[in-house]
């Protein structure tokens, strides 16, 4: 019976023509931009590459097979035939589209993974995320409702709030409150799954300038905490190490008046923390439009993470993190992150560089690679100080456009770099997420 619901919910998602294109659903990473008819009979996006260079041309198997002297070409004009399908996914269906800038909807993520991916390798504890394998679980079940402002014209207010329930909930909690109970943090139904607020704000806008001030999502780096804005199912080492901060409370000021930057700044009251003070920190960036290919954006943390140390294992330091997105060509894009986390004057250090290319073969289907190395000195363990590595490949499949497949291979391995001790772990993971 759940089954059978699921499976018409998933029918309707998937056969609704909807007018309203629900961007923030819309995966950052993938460089789809074609338009097509509600029936799908005569797609815009049908057999076509996704630039215009004629990849998905006869003579495509001829260059890159034939011409090579490989033999039949058989094999590779079936390959091509599939990747230069028709592939026409139609528009995003939404529960409430948006009217007078007010908008509602939300997304489900399911998952299963072989092994806690990014954990349990050799002293790395961290455990944050993922870290419920071989079970298949409800990761998101993610609810918002916002209203977006527009203060071109003068003063305007808005807000948004988030829910969230799930193996994911536990992790957005506030558990930097004073006492590690208060708001959220006690919301757990069982030992895995939970529920949370992770965003509960108000927003102000006057021309170029506007400031959030409430419960918010903090996303220092390239990957997120929503689903729906990251291309993998596993998190980096970076983002649950070097990006220790998901969630804060306080005040963020964003303001959008010079060519080509952005500026952002503000205080939060500690990290992690939902309206109890337990810190106090800057949290700052500047985003950098550089070319119509890059852009680049450093983003910080510093100050007080936490007043009372038996709350948590951080007191005070920094958080840095730089991210570069490049354009290599219309279908390809790269990116890079570097972080760097220095906590309680080097008791505790992480500084690591991640790497990811994304290769768009259609409207449906895009293939991905993630490769990383991070040391961590302290601060994935205490007192151990190792290298990890980690190396991803991922898919994403569109069944249609509110219904996406998420497939992928992870490699993790360590070195401790005191002894020389290594360890090494393969995983594989799919999750599946339908937006409404």
């Amino acid at each position: 019976m759940k089954l059978t619901k699921l499976a018409l919910l998933a029918a309707i998602a998937c056969g609704t023509c909807a007018g309203n294109v629900f961007a923030d659903q819309a995966n950052e990473i993938q460089l789809v931009s074609c338009e097509s008819n509600c029936d799908c009979g005569e797609p815009v996006c049908g057999c076509e590459s996704a630039c215009d260079d004629d990849g998905c041309d006869d003579d495509a198997c001829d260059s890159v097979g034939c011409g090579l002297g490989l033999g039949d070409c058989g094999l590779c004009d079936r390959v091509l035939s599939l990747a230069c399908r028709d592939c026409c996914i139609g528009d995003p269906w939404q529960l409430f589209g948006e009217c007078d800038r007010i908008s509602a909807g939300g997304w489900l993520q399911t998952a299963y993974q072989s092994g806690q991916q990014g954990f349990g390798l050799g002293s790395f504890d961290r455990n944050n995320f993922n870290s419920y394998p071989k079970h298949l679980q409800l990761q998101q079940g993610w609810l918002f409702a916002e209203r977006a402002i527009d203060a071109s014209c003068g003063l305007d207010i808005g807000g948004r709030v988030d829910y969230i329930y799930g193996t994911d909930g536990q992790d957005v909690q506030a558990f930097g409150n004073p006492g590690g109970t208060r708001y959220d943090n006690s919301w757990d139904n069982g030992s895995q799954y939970g529920s949370a607020l992770p965003q509960l704000y108000m927003e102000i806008g006057y021309g170029d300038l506007s400031a959030k001030i409430g419960h918010m999502l903090t996303n220092i780096g390239f990957e997120s905490v929503e689903a729906t804005k990251n291309f993998f199912s596993s998190h980096s080492f970076a983002f649950n190490i070097s990006q220790v901060s998901y969630t804060a409370t306080g005040v963020v000021a964003t303001y959008s008046g010079l060519d080509n930057v952005t500026l952002t700044g503000g205080w939060i009251e500690g990290i992690n923390t939902g309206f109890e003070d337990n810190g106090d920190a800057f949290i700052g960036g500047v985003a950098l439009d550089l070319t119509d290919r890059l852009n680049a954006s450093y983003n910080v943390i510093g100050g007080k993470f936490r007043d009372k140390p038996g709350d948590g294992p951080l007191a005070e330091g920094y958080i840095h993190s730089i991210v570069a997105e490049y354009d290599v060509r219309c279908d390809l894009k790269y990116a890079m992150q570097t972080s760097l986390v220095d906590l309680n004057d080097g008791d505790a250090t992480a500084v690591g560089i991640s790497n990811y290319l994304f290769k768009t073969v259609n409207d449906c289907t895009t293939l991905g690679a993630r490769f990383e190395w991070l040391n961590s000195d302290g601060l994935a363990a205490d007192g151990v100080n190792e290298d990890l590595y980690e190396l991803t490949l991922g898919m994403n499949y569109r069944w249609c456009a509110n219904l996406m497949v998420r497939p992928e291979l992870r490699w993790d391995w360590s070195e401790d770099a005191d002894t020389s001790v290594k360890d090494d772990q393969f995983s594989y993971a799919t999750s599946a997420i339908l937006t409404f």
